[in-house]
């Protein structure tokens, strides 16, 4: 993979640039943006890097007023049901997403969950190839954007997904190790919110 050479004119990053090929050689490093940085980059690689009209056109057409909705869930099994449902349906409907609270999960399985990933990251890289995957029907896969084939600028991140639906059905052993004890109980959990 090409890294971007900040000391090139423009004209010779423009001819050189071949997306396609970059993000190909990234996918297949299967080290995801962690790897990148564990690897010792000194440069952004140009297919994270979004071009400078795309950046103005969102600084000048965006709100910045926003208030996602927060649904207190305290007393959803008793009087306040109705109004709840009511709230979610409203902010499902306008927003489609909203933030709970009170919504009964312990802060021990939310910390242990978000210490487990910062885990599941911090491993070696060949322990993560493993779940290292594009196939949308693995109930566990490791990537770095959903969308990296076909979106205009790849995000810096890197996905750990675990299919809460098939979490059911699936071995335990199906987890990462280095994190399948809080991925196990937030799932628990999650799936108890989830029936309430």
């Amino acid at each position: 993979m090409d890294i971007y050479d900040t000391s090139r004119t423009t004209t010779q990053i423009v001819t050189d640039y071949h997306r396609a090929k970059e993000v190909q050689a990234f996918d297949d490093t299967k080290a995801g943006v962690k790897g990148l940085v564990d690897a010792g980059i000194v440069n952004i690689p140009r297919i994270f890097i979004r071009p400078p009209e795309e950046l103005v056109e969102e600084l000048t057409s965006h709100q910045t007023n926003f208030q996602v909705p927060v649904i207190d869930l305290d007393g959803v099994r008793g009087n306040k049901l109705e109004e709840i449902v009511d709230q979610v349906r409203a902010a499902a409907e306008t927003w489609g997403f909203f933030q709970v609270v009170n919504h009964g999960i312990p802060l021990n399985v939310l910390e242990e969950m978000i210490e487990g990933i910062r885990k599941f990251n911090e491993q070696d890289v060949e322990l993560k190839k493993e779940f290292y995957t594009r196939d949308r029907t693995r109930n566990v896969r490791f990537n770095s954007n959903f969308d990296l084939h076909y979106s205009r600028t790849a995000n810096w991140r890197d996905t750990l997904t675990i299919s809460a639906l098939a979490s059911t059905d699936l071995d335990p052993n199906e987890y990462p190790e280095v994190c399948r004890d809080a991925v196990r109980e937030y799932i628990k959990n999650v799936t108890k919110l989830a029936e309430t």
